[in-house]
Parts: structure tokens; sequence; C-alpha cells
């Protein structure tokens, strides 16, 4: 008939008809020393054949397709449809008879029906758990009604929310069963060949119990736990009066644990049972949750620091976007897993330099800075003999106390200047010659990026504030008092950015059919191509363009995650401004931009004038008045400037975009791609291959975007190690409240409010009075900022976008609060300390 192969007339080729875990099974039956139970699988042609039966499969499918991942209400219902069509389908003729005679062939005893997805099992997403399995099935009759039931089960609620949050589609994945016969061991369990929590490949851990492993696999028992490193058993946790396996045994099942890991190359997770005294498998699976390991130069051990925790984007980036960064950056840049890390190896062995850093990068984000003092703890790198050569600088070096504060609007019009001359230049290049433009810009970018006069006016206003707040707490026992000094100050184009929305409500909110038109984008949605067009036909749509555009034309290059070049702009979407603009429209009265600044301005004399009072007032009062008022000049002289930078390699990112984008209409034009975003997954070197030879790049489209989905579901660490282990870092405090969330301190005050838990800043519903906890803000969300009253994230460090804003806006802010989304709900009354770096749950 077609509809059944034996286990082993299957492999990894054969995955489209029998699924992944027959297909891994198939594989395993291969492999030298591996015992594998006999059994049979009935093709996912049996299950294309019962859906073709199913009178309103495919109209219920195009429903399940339209449902939003968190309706779970609505995936509950129609999945339950579908599993009662798919249920209630005769099996395709002959079926039925093909499966009693393999019943018999294997003996005629109890089997385990198993289900087999084609999207199951695979290198990027192992679906564990998402369909169904019955063990101890008896009877030919009983066997065909599991393997209906396992058809049914590819749409359990479950499976259909894991497909739609992970992007597969429910039409394309097919199922087999699996038929095996049923052993009864003495033990089974899961072995992985990597540890699940921290990665580190060097590291096997045994989970073991008494008899089948069902209950065992759904946690309903707890079992005996054995680490094992090296060949050597490093940790147990012994739950039962008697071990359930020996050390020789423990030793043995992980060395067959490598052979099989060995077979498929990468780390996994393995099911097995021991049958008088041997170890069978009955399942083997990539283990997904691994974050990658970088890819180096030699077999040594290696640091990789996390760029995403400093930039504040910790979302997987398109290969396009990790290429052009590289090229930007001068620091030695590897990737994995859609992220980008600095390999500080070279500094963590030199013995002065590795714990500079540490402690450097402590300052900024203590997580990072105690995992890097683990690392040197460890002894993990080898340290040398420190030379005579300097080396990379630690951070930026200090700046001259005597730095003229007109450096700062200097450095702003040259390097306004110079994104304008970029613009010119790239017009009307394309081909080769557009590709060798931008890789010769960079360089240019790079000298303005990394030109020592910028990098001295970003440590003027840092150390001044530093300073500021280390002789304010020791003279006056104030803590932070910068943060307020710093409201208002000139030159921060992050922060005139969020005001500067403020005007574009003023602007609109005369007009209320334009009003109603942009609420009615935030329920039906708009093509962005078309939303500036469509504004304009409103009555007063004139004016509100215009403040549009010139909103635009300012901060248009911005938006969330923009140091990936491949991700949308604002002036390429306008449309996710629309909230912002309509929450500022709803709360705050006209002129609200004016009366922020000048309320920054004043609370920041106010304070100038009780540290001066309060100082002069101190023995030498006089001298320490005047380094005070010094101090304080300095930051306001300053800080600002520490914002642009980045907003000047952005918007010369968005140059090369557009240009890149045009050229790349050429290569669809030529079939080099299908659409114009298809080169955001080459790397920029490949898009150089591209031009030059007009090559088609379907195939590699095509896989890098299956691993991009792959990537947006891991959460990059910290800091990473050459062994794949993820270090967290601890905050190592005391004394704080019962139950506080901890993390650190980067914006003064104390505010209580609503906790708005929000994952996507196009989707917030933000009123004064919220406090906005989120994963990672960038520069893109300080429009938000101008709506709450205090600000917690689970990335973040002193001087990172977020915090600068937030010190300057005046709200209560704690960040690098690991897990803060998930332990904080949506709409609990929450309190945040911002001098003291904790959160309290309040209700």
């Amino acid at each position: 008939m077609g509809y059944i192969l034996d286990l082993q007339d299957i492999d990894r080729t054969t995955i489209s008809d029998v699924g992944g875990k027959a297909a891994n099974l198939g594989e395993l039956r291969r492999i030298d020393g591996v015992d594998v139970p006999d059994g049979f699988c009935v093709t996912t042609g049996a299950f294309r054949a019962i859906l073709c039966k199913a009178p309103h499969i495919d109209e219920l499918l195009e429903q399940l397709a339209r449902v939003r991942p968190e309706d779970r209400a609505g995936i509950a219902a129609l999945s339950s449809q579908v599993r009662k069509e798919i249920e209630g389908c005769p099996m395709p003729d002959g079926l039925a008879e093909e499966i009693v005679g393999r019943l018999h062939a294997l003996g005629g005893d109890a089997v385990a029906v198993r289900s087999s997805a084609t999207a199951e099992d695979l290198p990027t997403a192992s679906f564990a758990g998402q369909q169904d399995s019955y063990l101890n099935v008896g009877g030919a009759e009983e066997v065909i009604r599991h393997v209906h039931k396992c058809w049914a089960s590819l749409f359990t609620e479950r499976a259909v929310a894991y497909r739609l949050r992970n992007g597969f589609g429910h039409g394309g994945v097919g199922m087999a069963v699996i038929v095996q016969r049923m052993v009864f061991p003495q033990a089974s369990g899961v072995l992985f060949t990597a540890d699940p929590v921290i990665s580190d490949r060097t590291v096997a851990r045994v989970d073991a119990g008494f008899g089948l492993g069902d209950e065992l696999v759904s946690g309903l028992v707890n079992a005996d736990v054995y680490t094992v490193r090296a060949d050597k058993v490093v940790d147990r946790m012994q739950r039962q009066e008697t071990p359930v396996l020996t050390d020789p045994q423990i030793r043995d099942l992980v060395h067959l644990g490598r052979t099989i890991e060995a077979h498929f190359g990468c780390p996994q997770d393995i099911e097995w049972c021991l049958v008088g005294g041997a170890f069978r498998i009955v399942q083997s699976r990539p283990i997904t949750t691994l974050f990658p390991i970088p890819e180096a130069d030699d077999d040594e051990n290696h640091v990789y620091v996390s760029v995403g925790h400093q930039q504040m984007m910790t979302d997987a980036m398109k290969p396009l976007g990790i290429s052009v960064w590289q090229m930007t950056s001068r620091a030695p840049m590897r990737h994995a897993g859609g992220r980008l890390f600095v390999d500080v190896t070279s500094m963590l062995a030199s013995p002065a330099r590795g714990p500079e850093l540490a402690a450097a990068l402590g300052t900024s984000d203590p997580l990072i800075g105690d995992a890097l003092q683990t690392v040197l703890d460890r002894g993990f790198v080898p340290v040398r003999p420190d030379d005579d050569s300097p080396g990379a600088p630690v951070g930026l070096p200090p700046a001259s106390p005597d730095l003229d504060p007109a450096i700062v609007p200097a450095l702003i019009a040259q390097g306004e200047a110079s994104v304008a001359e970029c613009a010119q230049a790239i017009e009307g290049k394309s081909g080769p010659a557009l590709l060798d433009f931008i890789r010769a810009d960079i360089a240019e970018l790079q000298r303005r990026l990394f030109d020592p006069r910028s990098g001295e006016a970003i440590m003027a206003g840092m150390e001044a504030a530093t300073r500021l707040n280390h002789l304010v707490a020791d003279w006056l026992g104030e803590r932070n008092v910068a943060d307020t000094i710093s409201r208002s100050v000139p030159h921060n184009v992050t922060s005139e950015m969020g005001l500067m929305l403020l005007d574009v409500a003023d602007a609109i909110r005369p007009y209320p059919e334009v009003v109603t038109f942009l609420k009615s984008l935030e329920d039906s949605g708009f093509d962005d191509e078309c939303f500036l067009r469509e504004l304009e036909q409103r009555e007063g749509g004139t004016p509100a363009r215009a403040a549009f555009d010139e909103y635009l034309t300012r901060y248009g290059m911005r938006c969330v995650g923009e140091i990936d070049i491949t991700r949308p702009r604002w002036s390429e979407q306008p449309t996710a401004l629309v909230p912002a603009v309509l929450s500022n429209i709803e709360n705050f009265d006209p002129g609200e931009r004016r009366r922020r600044v000048e309320r920054g301005s004043r609370e920041s004399r106010q304070k100038e004038a009780i540290l001066l009072e309060g100082v002069r007032a101190l023995p030498d009062g006089e001298q320490k008045a005047d380094e005070i008022k010094g101090l304080i000049d300095r930051i306001r002289n300053f800080a600002g400037y520490r914002e642009y930078p980045k907003y000047a390699m952005v918007a010369r990112y968005f140059v090369y975009k557009q240009a890149l984008l045009r050229e790349a209409g050429r290569l669809v034009a030529a079939g080099v791609i299908r659409e114009k975003e298809d080169i955001f997954y080459l790397r920029f070197d490949e898009l150089e291959g591209a031009v030059r030879t007009s090559r088609p790049y379907d195939e590699v489209v095509a896989e890098r975007k299956s691993e991009f989905v792959a990537f947006e579901a891991l959460k990059p660490p910290r800091v990473l190690l050459s062994t794949g282990e993820a270090l967290s870092g601890a905050y190592r405090r005391e004394n704080l409240p019962e139950g506080a969330l901890v993390g650190l301190a980067v914006s003064a005050g104390i505010v209580e409010g609503r906790a708005r838990v929000v994952t996507d800043i196009s989707r917030a519903d933000l009123a004064p009075g919220d406090i906005l906890v989120t994963a990672y803000t960038d520069p893109s969300w300080t429009p938000s900022f101008v709506a709450v009253d205090g600000l917690v994230t689970e990335v973040g460090g002193l001087m990172t976008h977020g915090a600068v804003i937030a010190r300057e806006y005046g709200l209560p802010a704690v960040v690098g609060v690991q897990n803060a989304t998930g332990l904080i709900r949506d709409g609990q009354r929450i309190r945040v300390n911002g001098a003291g770096g904790y959160v309290e749950i309040l209700a």
C-alpha cells in the first residue's frame, strides 16, 4: 500500500514520509552499539489521505491560521473541531489490515503508539511534548484507535499554539505514527548530552527512575539526577532509597550518548530504558534550547560578552545586520544564534587588564561584571605574563579637565554634514560600485564613531556625574544627585525625540477627523506606504502630515532594534508612531513639551542652588562650592552628547539601507532573489557576490529564514563560554526588602503604580501613573517614556539609553532585573526604588 515502513528502512532522508521522531529512530538503528526496539511507521501519506476525506478540514485550517497565538479560547475551540474531524475519518482502504499484519509480525504483544510529526525533533525546533504518545496498547482494534488519536494530536491546543508562536503553518505539517514493541524496563529516563540549563557541552546530565519513564518525563515522579564531566560523576541528587543506576552504568550510558551525539552532530535529548542490564534507546532529538557557540579560530577556551545587553537590543539580528555591525566595530566581534558577541579572551588573559575589564563592565552592568569575575576566579582563561604593549584601552580615555564645551555643537554639526555628504555621494551608485562605496564609507563612519574628541566629550559628562555623586554623598549624605542635575540638558537628541512627538500631538489635536482616522489604525492597521497620503485627505490632514513629515525628517531613521540595519525604520513604517501620538493627545494638554523642558531646567537649577548652599556651610565651603559648581556645569554642557554618536551612526545606516534596497530591486529583476528584503538574509560579502555574479541565492535565503525563526526563540546570555556554558551573573547585595526583585539603580526616586508589561511597543497602552516593564528599551522607546512614571527592564546598564533618558525625564528606573517580564504580571501594583535598585510587588 505504501503507507507503512519498517524502522530498519527509515533514515533522515525519509523525514517527509515518517516525521522527525521516526527518522531519528531509523538513524539510531544504524549506529553500532545502539539498541532500538523493533517497530514500523504509518507514513504521512496515510495522514494526508484521511485529511482528504475530512469534509470541513480545509475551512477549519484556514480559520486556525488566522488565530493569534494568545487567543487561547479561539485555539481551543477550533483545534477541538479539527481533532473530531480527524478521529472520525475512516482509514484508507487496506491500511487497517496491513497494521494488523505488522502487529502479528511483531509478536502480537503490547506496543507503544507514538506520534511523529514532520516538524518535530528538528535541529532548530523540537516540538517536544506537543503531540501525543501512548504506551502499553494491546489489541489491533486499540492500536488502530490510537493511531487515529496520534493523527488528531497534531492539533492539540499546545501543538497549535507552539506552531503559531514559531511561524510554522498548520497545513504544511504532516503526521506519521510509530508502532513499536513495548519494553518493560527495570529503569528508564532521559540523558542530556549537554547541560540543558546552563548549556555547558562538557557536562552530561542523566535523569533516572525505576520502571517506565512516562511518569518521569511527564513530571509525576522525582528522578535521580546525575551530572557527569570527563567520565566522572561530579554531582548526584538521589531521590530513591536505592540509587537507580550505578556509577559504571551511568558512565556507560553517557558514552552511548556521546556516540549518538557524534552521529547526529549536535547535543541530544535521549530517552532510554534499562532492560536486562542493557540500555535501549527509544528516542533521540536535538536539544534546541542550547544557545549556539560562536566559531573560533582555534580550540582554546574563549569568553564572549553579549553586545545586545550593552546596546539594549537582545533580539535576533538578520545576517546583513550582523555583518554591517561587524564591519562598523573595531572590537573582535563574533556571532551566534543571531546575536553579536565580543571575544574578550585576550583581555581576560592579562593579569592586569582582566580585572580591569570585569570592573569596568560591572560598573555599567553588574551582572556582566560578576559573570566575568566568575570566569577569572575559575581560571578558565590561562593567564599570560603582561608585556609592555598597551593593548586596547578598557573603556574610553578620561577627558581633559579644560575641555571646551563648544566641542559638542561642533561635533554635532560635523556629524550632520558628514551624513548629508554620504547621502549625496551614494545617489546614483549601483552594482559593485555601490557595495564598494559602502565599504569605503564605513571607514569614515568608524573615524567619527571612534574620534578621540567624541569619546572625550562623552567621558566629560560621565566623569563629572560620577564625581558629583561621590562628593555630595560624602559631604551632604545625599545620593544620585546627578540624576536631577542632568534633567533638560541641551544636545540630547534622543530625549528631544520623545518630546518632539508631543509637538506632533499638538499639531493633530485640533482636528477630530484626523484623530478618528489614527484611532481606526489601532484596530484595523493600514498600509504604511499609503498612510501619509490618506492622512492628508482628512480635514486638518495637511498640517497633520506636515508635523509627521517634520518629525520623520529628523527621526525617521530610528526604529526598534535600530542597530540592525534590516529593521523597518519609522520612515518606512510611520504607523508605528501612531500609538504614542494618540497617547500624547489623550493624556496631555497642548504645550506639554515646553512645560516639561522648563520643569526639568527648573528642578536642575533648584537642586544646584540647594547643593551649593549646603556645601558652603561646610569647612572650606567656598572651595567645595567651586568644585561642585564646576562639575554641575560640566554635566550640563556634556551629558546630552552621550546620545549623539549612535544617532549619527543610525542615520548613516539608513542611507546605506535605502541604496541597498534599490539595488535589491535590480537583483529581483535579475532573478537572483525573490523579494527585495531577501538581501537581509545575506551577509555583506555574500551580497557583494550576488551583485557581481547574479547567481541565484534562493536556497541560502530559505535556509537563513528558517534559522532566523529558530534564533528568535532563543534568549541570549550575558556572557558565553566556548564550552557553551551561559553565565548570567548575580547581584551581591544584602538588606533588601523580602521578596524584592533586585536590579541596578539608574535613575533616582521612588514611585508606585500599575505595572504595564510590554513586549511590543507598537501595542502598548500606557498612561500617566503606569510603570513600564519590558525586556529592554532602545532609543525608539523614548516617546513612550513621556507617558509613564517609572521604568523596569531586564537588560540595561548605568549609561544605556533607557537609563540616560529616564534620568533626564525624571523617571525612577531599575534595569537589569532578571526575568522581570515573567515575575511581574501586567496590571499588578509595584514600587520602583530607583535609588536602591530594586522593585517590590505590592498587589
